[in-house]
């Protein structure tokens, strides 16, 4: 229900793109978000970025802000992280997640849905 897209390998300094789209209930709104995990047994999930469902709010893990920005589409179906600035500790594989929400200025995401995961890499 949750597709990634746009993972890859760069250089430090470099950007990525990655974008995430929701084929979910179109009779709900839903906060989405991103979340990271190392590949190492027993690493966590960890939060990286939200957007609420009315696009006015979001909220960063502070490793990432101020270099990933998050967004998403008029339609609410999609969401992209615009990451720059990429440090070779923003390897990971990155998720796409969703909640569905009844306030739609609500940034809190938990992960009542998510993607398969895209690779991240960031080469020193």
């Amino acid at each position: 229900q949750l597709e990634e897209s746009g993972g890859g390998m760069v250089q430090t300094g470099g950007s990525l793109t990655l974008s995430c789209t929701a084929s979910l209930d179109t009779s709900s709104t839903y906060v989405m978000g991103w979340f990271r995990q190392g590949q190492a047994p027993g690493k966590e999930r960890l939060f990286v970025a939200s957007i609420s469902w009315s696009g006015d709010r979001t909220y960063y893990a502070t490793s990432v802000k101020g270099r990933f920005t998050i967004s998403r589409d008029s339609a609410k179906n999609s969401v992209q992280l615009q990451m720059d600035s990429l440090k070779p500790e923003d390897t990971d594989v990155y998720y796409c997640a969703a909640d569905k929400t009844y306030d739609v200025d609500s940034y809190y995401l938990l992960g009542d849905y998510w993607g398969q995961g895209t690779q991240v890499t960031v080469s020193s």
